[in-house]
């Protein structure tokens, strides 16, 4: 699950601001996207080089045990040269299940990815399917991503919310 996003970084990255002085509130006036199962939300800042426009799944919620196709609508609006980088924390709950470092260009190439670093100002669409385990776990599950440019840059934020639950009701589809 956590290769998936990372390939589908190209289109998904950010950043963080600084530590001593209390952190003033910023107001975002970007939506929340939401979905039976899952949502999206984009974190990071209209300075941000890779902007997302939409993000769907197939299935729609996923299923575990199920192949997940993932397309990526977002422009990136500077060149992202080899060396872009996302920072992946997956949690259950409170609980910190991962937190890695990939190398963005690198996981492309790896996963055979529609898209190929360097990758060029425009607009993309990245496609990527992936098998997911059977094994994972009735819950629900947050994934942060942030990245950064070769030139620390912020790339794009993004976080992610997948509900693996099974409805008590999935008769009335609730």
């Amino acid at each position: 699950m956590v290769r998936l996003f990372s390939v589908s970084l190209l289109a998904m990255l950010a950043g963080l601001s600084s530590a001593n002085s209390l952190p003033a509130q910023e107001v975002m006036n970007q939506p929340v996207h939401t979905m039976e199962g899952w949502s999206w939300s984009d974190c990071g800042s209209p300075t941000d080089v890779i902007q997302l426009k939409s993000i769907s799944l197939s299935p729609d919620p996923p299923k575990p045990g199920q192949d997940l196709t993932v397309t990526v609508v977002g422009t990136a609006h500077e060149r992202v040269e080899v060396g872009a980088y996302a920072d992946v924390v997956v949690k259950l709950g409170l609980i910190r299940l991962l937190s890695k470092r990939f190398d963005v260009c690198e996981e492309a190439r790896n996963a055979n990815a529609t898209i190929q670093c360097p990758v060029e100002q425009g607009d993309y669409t990245v496609v990527e399917t992936v098998a997911l385990p059977k094994e994972i776990p009735q819950a629900k599950f947050t994934v942060a991503v942030t990245g950064h440019t070769v030139d620390e840059e912020d790339l794009l934020c993004l976080d992610l919310r997948i509900d693996f639950m099974k409805s008590p009701f999935p008769i009335f589809g609730w």
